[in-house]
C-alpha cells in the first residue's frame, strides 16, 4: 500500500456515523465548548497511541500487527486476546452497519425490505475483499475520500454562513461565535463532558488500522509516519470543525441537534435536496467503514492462524495473497451480528456492543505496553541512533496512554450507561486468556506429533 491507500484505509475506519451524528447530543449534554474539549482530549490520546505504533510497525512491519507485538513484547496469551478483541470489533460493527444501510436505503425504495440492501452491500464488501488488493485499495480510496470531502465541505459551508458570506433562510441561526458560549461555557457542569470524554475517546478508533497494514505496505519506515502524521491532522481538522459549526450555529436546546444537525444547517444554506444528500454520505459512510473493517478482521484471523493459535488451515491465502478463510469467518460473524440486532437486540446484540466499546481501549492499552516493552528490550542490544521511528518522550508517551485509557475504563463504571461495556469486557477477555493458557499447550503437542 502507498501512503494515500494507507491514509484512506485509516480515514475509512475512524469516519463513520458517530461524527454526522453523536456530537449533536453531546452539546446538548455538556455544551458546544465543553463537546470541543472532550473530542481534543481524544485527539490527543490517539496522537500518543499511534506514535507508540508507528515505532513499532516501522520497527516491525506485520500484517499481524498489534497480535504480532504483544506476542513479542508482553505474551501470547496477551496476543491472543487482542486478536480476537480486534476481530469482535470490526465484525459486530460489520453487522450493526449493513441493517443501518438498509434503513437508509428505505428512503429511496420504501417497498424493499431491509435483508436484500443488507445482503446487497454485504456481498460487494466480501468480492471487493476477496478479489486483488488493488479492487479494495480502489474503492475504500474512493468512498474514504467521498466521505471526507462531504465532511470538509460542511465545516466550509458551516464557516461561510457564521460569517454571513453565505446568506440564511432563517433568522434564528446566529452569525458568529456567540452561541458557543450564550447558556455559559460548562451549561450542565463538568460531569456531562467527562462522560464525553469517554465516547469522544472511542471516537477516534480506527486510526490504527495504518498497523494492520504495515505487513503490506511499501517503504514502512518512510511510509507510515507520514501517513499517520496526515491521517491525524485530516481527523482532528475535520471533528473539531464539524463540532464547531454546529455549536455555533445551533442552539443546544434545537431538536435537530439530536437528529439531523448537518441537514438542518444544510437545509438552511440552500442546499438542495440536503436531506438525500446526507443520506446518500452516511451510506457510502457505513459502506467505508464496514469495508475497512472486514479488511482488519480477516488479517487477525489470518495472524491467529500463521502462529498456530487457531487451526492453521484458517490461514489459507488466496491465489491474490488474500486471506480466504479470514473473510469468510468475518462475514460469517457479521451475518450472526445483524441477526442478533434483530432478534435480540436487548441481550446478544447489547452484550456484544457493549463488547465492542470496550475492545478498543483494551487494543490502545495493548499497543502502548508492547511498546514500552519493546524499547527496554530493543535498547539492552542496540543504540537508541539505529531505531529508524522513535515515538517522542518515551517512556513518558506509551505510560500516558496507559494511564489515560486505564481512567477511561474506571470511568466507564461510574457511568450507568455505558458500565455494560465493563461487566462483559473484562470477564470475556479474562475468559479468552484462559483459554489460551489452557488449550494452548495441547494444541502445540498435538501439532508437533502431525
Amino acid at each position: 500500500m502507498s501512503t494515500n491507500q494507507l491514509i484512506a484505509l485509516s480515514l475509512g475506519g475512524v469516519i463513520g456515523t458517530g461524527i454526522f451524528m453523536s456530537p449533536g447530543y453531546f452539546i446538548q449534554s455538556a455544551g458546544a465548548i465543553g463537546t470541543i474539549i472532550a473530542y481534543l482530549i481524544g485527539a490527543i490520546l490517539v496522537c500518543l497511541v499511534m506514535q507508540c505504533l508507528s515505532e513499532l510497525s516501522v520497527y516491525m512491519p506485520t500484517t499481524g500487527s498489534f497480535h504480532d507485538y504483544a506476542n513479542k513484547f508482553i505474551n501470547p496469551g496477551v496476543g491472543f486476546v487482542v486478536a480476537w478483541l480486534y476481530w469482535l470489533t470490526w465484525t459486530i460493527a460489520l453487522g450493526s452497519n449493513l441493517l443501518t444501510i438498509g434503513l437508509l436505503m428505505q428512503r429511496w425504495f420504501p417497498n424493499q425490505p431491509i435483508w436484500i440492501w443488507c445482503l446487497l452491500f454485504g456481498a460487494i464488501i466480501f468480492f471487493l475483499n476477496l478479489g486483488q488488493l488493488s479492487w479494495f485499495n480502489k474503492s475504500e480510496s474512493l468512498t474514504s475520500w467521498i466521505k471526507t470531502i462531504a465532511l470538509l465541505a460542511f465545516v466550509v459551508i458551516g464557516l461561510l454562513i457564521i460569517f454571513r458570506i453565505i446568506p440564511v433562510h432563517a433568522h434564528h441561526l446566529p452569525a458568529g461565535f456567540g452561541e458557543l458560549t450564550s447558556r455559559g461555557w460548562f451549561p450542565h457542569g463538568i460531569g456531562p463532558i467527562l462522560a464525553t470524554v469517554l465516547t469522544a475517546n472511542f471516537a477516534y478508533s480506527g486510526a490504527e488500522m495504518i498497523g494492520v497494514a504495515a505487513g503490506e505496505t511499501k517503504n514502512p519506515a518512510k511510509t507510515i509516519p507520514v501517513a499517520t502524521r496526515r491521517t491525524l491532522f485530516i481527523l482532528i481538522t475535520l471533528f473539531i470543525g464539524a463540532i464547531l459549526v454546529m455549536g455555533a450555529l445551533l442552539a443546544p436546546s434545537d431538536k435537530s441537534l439530536a437528529t439531523s444537525p448537518f441537514v438542518a444547517i444544510l437545509n438552511q444554506a440552500g442546499i438542495p435536496g440536503a436531506a438525500d444528500i446526507m443520506n446518500a454520505v452516511l451510506i457510502i459512510t457505513l459502506f467505508s467503514a464496514s469495508n475497512a473493517g472486514v479488511y482488519a478482521a480477516s488479517r487477525m484471523i489470518w495472524s491467529l492462524a500463521d502462529k498456530g493459535e487457531i487451526s492453521p488451515k484458517l490461514g489459507k491465502l488466496s491465489k491474490h495473497g488474500l486471506p480466504v478463510y479470514g473473510l469468510l469467518l468475518t462475514m460469517a460473524g457479521g451475518a450472526l451480528s445483524l441477526l442478533s440486532s434483530i432478534y435480540a437486540a436487548q441481550t446478544v446484540y447489547l452484550a456484544l456492543n457493549a463488547l465492542s466499546a470496550f475492545a478498543v481501549v483494551a487494543v490502545w492499552i495493548i499497543i502502548a505496553w508492547a511498546q514500552l516493552n519493546f524499547r527496554r528490550q530493543y535498547l539492552k542490544e542496540n543504540s537508541l541512533a539505529s531505531l529508524k521511528y522513535k515515538a517522542p518522550l518515551y517512556p513518558l508517551t506509551p505510560i500516558l496512554v496507559i494511564v489515560i485509557c486505564l481512567a477511561s475504563i474506571i470511568g466507564i463504571g461510574f457511568d450507568p450507561n455505558q458500565r455494560i461495556a465493563l461487566i462483559i469486557g473484562v470477564p470475556f477477555s479474562l475468559l479468552l486468556y484462559c483459554f489460551y493458557a489452557i488449550f494452548k499447550p495441547n494444541y502445540q503437542k498435538r501439532t508437533a506429533n502431525t
